[in-house]
């Protein structure tokens, strides 16, 4: 297992993470058996956003002797009321429900508290100033939280919460149909079959950036829809008509500036085992790039998704993350200090390139690379 730094929080997390979708299935009897696989093969990290109470009893219960192998992202703002989920910003139910979680749970601590589904600017303004964000941060001064997140669907929303360096953790929605639709305060539109009828053309640019700061700035993401649900597996239901294997997904959103770990949802002991097997999955099957390449309905054209198709360059420069590093510095007045020491650790530079162009008939999406490279050389000196 490979384990990623979560931002600037000093928590190794293991890349492949859990959802907690699987942990009611069959009466929560599968809460044990997923933690179990999960300890055998080190993943270290989950997400609770239920507020379900039998499905926090069953974790507590799987957790029991083991809370320090694993890091805990549960949710404020979720809480259980009349016999059903609810999403709350009424300050006493909140302060109420975290403190039945932690007793369902049988911990006196939260490693991430994560403030649960904010996808609305104005719902955001009520988080900051309606006494939510305040009380998160008495829990983390209490050591009753180690942390403070923030799940969204909605790029706006997100880049809001973590420009405001009010939150360390983003729990976002990551995989290559949603990161081509616009901001939208409705978190069905992702998943809408008329949102994908017409030809759609690259990343969404507010999705980018977000993901850009994330990196920039040290807030850790967590990734959730991986699969969008799924429907990505499936040629039928995916958005993109194509479809994706499990670890093409897994690998897109580990690809992604800023993402530590992907919470790989799963309703059997199986289907997390597979999404665990991504650690040993040759590159061949994580390879995403001719796949999306093939996509009728959606383009990449022109857009560098850091597939490494272009590689092997002659001068051995490492074009991928080269380019990644261009974009972390593009949307900024200077370059960002930690970008700049990671292009400098490189063993080659944008300067050695002699554009000969044999990476450009390599790439699958017709990426302007010898023109990156100009850039990257003006941008960092050399």
């Amino acid at each position: 297992m490979i384990y990623r730094d979560l931002g600037k929080t000093g928590l190794k997390v293991s890349e492949i993470g859990m959802g907690c979708e699987g942990f009611g299935e069959d009466a929560c009897k599968m809460t044990k058996k997923l933690f179990d696989v999960a300890e055998a093969a080190g993943v270290n990290y989950f997400d609770l956003y239920t507020s379900n109470p039998n499905v926090r009893k069953a974790v507590g219960e799987a957790l029991r002797g083991r809370r320090e192998k694993f890091i805990a992202q549960s949710h404020i703002c979720s809480v259980w009321k009349d016999g059903q989920y609810k999403r709350t910003r009424k300050l006493a139910e909140v302060v109420a429900g975290f403190e039945e979680s932690l007793e369902q749970l049988q911990t006196d601590y939260i490693d991430v508290g994560m403030i649960h589904y904010c996808d609305a600017l104005d719902d955001w303004r009520l988080i900051e100033t309606g006494g939510i964000l305040d009380y998160t941060r008495e829990l983390k001064a209490a050591g009753k939280i180690r942390h403070i997140g923030l799940s969204s669907h909605n790029p706006q929303v997100a880049l809001k919460a973590v420009e405001s360096g009010a939150i360390e953790v983003l729990m976002f929605s990551v995989n290559p149909c949603y990161d081509l639709m616009p901001a939208s305060e409705d978190v069905e539109e992702l998943w809408n079959e008329k949102n994908y009828a017409e030809h759609l053309t690259n990343m969404n640019p507010d999705r980018q950036r977000l993901y850009e700061t994330c990196q920039r700035l040290g807030v850790g993401v967590t990734v959730m829809k991986c699969f969008g649900g799924g429907d990505l597996l499936d040629a039928k239901l995916s958005p993109a008509g194509v479809a994706l294997t499990a670890n093409q997904c897994i690998h897109y959103a580990l690809s992604r500036p800023g993402v530590a770990v992907v919470l790989a949802g799963a309703h059997s002991v199986e289907q997390l085992k597979q999404s665990i097997s991504y650690e040993d999955a040759t590159d061949a099957e994580k390879d995403y790039a001719l796949t999306f390449a093939s996509f009728p309905k959606i383009s990449w054209q022109g857009h560098c998704v850091y597939c490494s198709h272009c590689a092997p360059c002659v001068k051995k420069i490492d074009i991928a993350y080269v380019t990644k590093f261009l974009h972390l510095t593009e949307a900024q007045a200077s370059v960002p200090e930690t970008v700049r020491e990671h292009y400098a650790a490189l063993s080659h530079h944008a300067g050695e390139c002699i554009k000969c162009g044999v990476c450009e008939t390599r790439c699958p999406f017709g990426v302007a690379i010898r023109e990156n490279m100009t850039k990257a050389k003006q941008v960092f000196g050399y």
